[in-house]
């Protein structure tokens, strides 16, 4: 049996429609909220996307980037060493063959020294005096100290009164094999760069440069 009578159809069909209008709105207001949603998602995706984009455009720009100045730096490299190698070719560096730790002595070396220098190229001007220093015992090895002098006398000034030179060390270390090489080094005057014998060409202009420093101050000292 219905609760409803006659005389309140009007009033549920009203009831009825007001509640499906109320319905609809809220679904309504539910799909556009959802597809609001989902175009707000599209838009910060799009955006990330570009964002990613940039970022890895960007990295890709480094990367070559650098990959092109590692590649310039290997091609300077390989165009530095083959003119050195077509340089040595051309003039290779001169040495001689050095004594050992059981020939050596310090007159042997004071020898070797004078052969060695002989396998410079400079003019035949120079003047050259070749002495030994000294004897140093340090810890584990002995340090013979030599040095070489040039200097250009003229008729102006027959004594030599300006002079370039050389230092070498010859290091013998104490517990190594008769049978080992000596090793030798040396170093010009106000220089600090250390030569060893066959790495690099011996430059005239290294005597010339040392004299004509030394030329001026003394030049500038009133005696």
């Amino acid at each position: 049996m219905s609760c409803y009578s006659s005389r309140d159809g009007p009033y549920l069909k009203e009831w009825v429609h007001a509640h499906m209008r109320k319905r609809y709105l809220l679904e309504f207001l539910f799909c556009r909220q959802k597809k609001m949603v989902g175009t707000k998602r599209v838009t910060i995706q799009e955006k990330t996307d570009v964002t990613e984009s940039s970022r890895r455009q960007k990295t890709d720009t480094e990367d070559s980037s650098n990959v092109n100045e590692l590649a310039l730096e290997i091609v300077k490299r390989a165009i530095a060493a083959a003119i050195k190698f077509v340089e040595e070719t051309k003039n290779p560096i001169k040495n001689i063959q050095w004594l050992t730790h059981g020939e050596f002595t310090a007159e042997k070396g004071h020898r070797q020294i004078e052969k060695f220098v002989l396998t410079w190229e400079y003019q035949e001007h120079w003047v050259r005096r070749t002495q030994f220093i000294e004897r140093k015992d340090v810890v584990h090895s002995y340090y013979y100290l030599y040095c070489v002098s040039w200097s250009i006398p003229t008729a102006v000034r027959p004594m030599l009164q300006v002079s370039a030179s050389a230092y070498f060390t010859v290091k013998i270390t104490k517990n190594k094999p008769p049978d080992t090489p000596i090793e030798v080094s040396y170093i010009f005057e106000g220089h600090s760069l250390v030569h060893r014998p066959g790495m690099t060409h011996f430059q005239e202009k290294w005597l010339r440069d040392i004299i004509e420093a030394k030329s001026i101050l003394m030049e500038s000292i009133a005696f």
